[in-house]
């Protein structure tokens, strides 16, 4: 079965008001383009939960999506806050749940091992077991002494990015690799999107580098570019300029509502985004060509 959508068909049909939603990617392969499609789509009262939340949902907590957001680290990465989110939070307009990287990825195999929880001794984060209630302790039935636990976490719906998959959504990753598997086999729904779609054999040829499975993935979306200002390994690079610009940017109510206008409710998709940048901005997050060495898997 084909399972190639559109973007807006994909946001349209799986993501609705109230959902919980788990954006992944570490670093790169963070999607971009679904955040602003959802902030086009006027989704309203999601639970954001990421594991380090990034600019995208700075943006979609200023365009109003948000109620809630569950996180283990925020920043604007390698520059100061997400001004917007911290903000919210301050005000008191925004629900939040924090938690270390080890209890974020902790919740998401619980949720994707359909167990109630999951033990995590030590949490190297007990100042967060003390602040955050969901952080808890059961009686080892083995030794008897105590175990911290943290609760599933099952969105409703995990948008993830990968470099390339088949049409089934047979999906590989290589570069840093995060969260994008614990979060797509946890979640109710899932939404691919691909840097490109390739023949069932290039990607029968490499199942090792599989790391999400067709039979979990309910649409594919072809979005290249999707990850900008994050990269894509072996795509393009990071636009760091733009962090910095956001960081600025974020500072003025209305200069983020400017921004909004003109980058996502101004556009029509990734494409219109990605030729609105500018051949400058293309040519500078250009990347040469790094090729791994072949591997021989043999034959019978």
């Amino acid at each position: 079965m084909n399972k190639i959508f559109s973007l807006t068909e994909a946001v349209q049909n799986l993501i609705q008001d109230g959902d919980l939603i788990y954006a992944a990617g570490f670093t790169h392969l963070i999607p971009f383009a679904a955040g602003h499609e959802i902030i086009r789509q006027g989704r309203k009262n999601l639970t954001l939960a990421r594991a380090t939340p990034d600019l995208i949902y700075d943006q979609m907590v200023a365009a109003g999506c948000a109620k809630k957001v569950v996180f283990s680290y925020m920043g604007n990465p390698g520059v100061g806050s997400l001004r917007i989110v911290r903000a919210e939070l301050e005000a008191g307009r925004l629900e939040w749940e924090e938690y270390s990287h080890f209890g974020m990825i902790s919740r998401l195999q619980a949720g994707a091992a359909g167990l109630p929880f999951m033990p995590m001794n030590p949490t190297a984060a007990v100042d967060l077991e003390l602040a955050n209630p969901n952080y808890r302790t059961v009686q080892d039935p083995y030794s008897g002494g105590g175990v911290v636990v943290v609760p599933a976490l099952k969105p409703d719906a995990a948008i993830v990015h990968v470099q390339r998959c088949d049409a089934q959504g047979n999906a590989q990753i290589w570069g840093i690799i995060g969260e994008q598997k614990e979060a797509a086999f946890a979640a109710e729904r899932v939404i691919l999107t691909t840097e490109e779609v390739v023949p069932e054999e290039i990607i029968r040829a490499d199942p090792n580098r599989t790391l999400i499975p067709g039979f979990i993935v309910d649409a594919v979306c072809v979005v290249p570019h999707c990850s900008h200002p994050s990269y894509t390994q072996g795509y393009y690079d990071r636009d760091n300029a733009f962090y910095l610009e956001w960081d600025k940017i974020s500072q003025d109510r209305q200069a983020v509502n400017a921004w909004l206008d003109e980058w996502v409710y101004g556009v029509s998709d990734r494409d219109e985004y990605w030729e609105k940048l500018g051949s400058e901005v293309h040519d500078r997050l250009q990347v040469d060509p790094r090729l791994s060495t072949p591997i021989n898997y043999g034959s019978y």
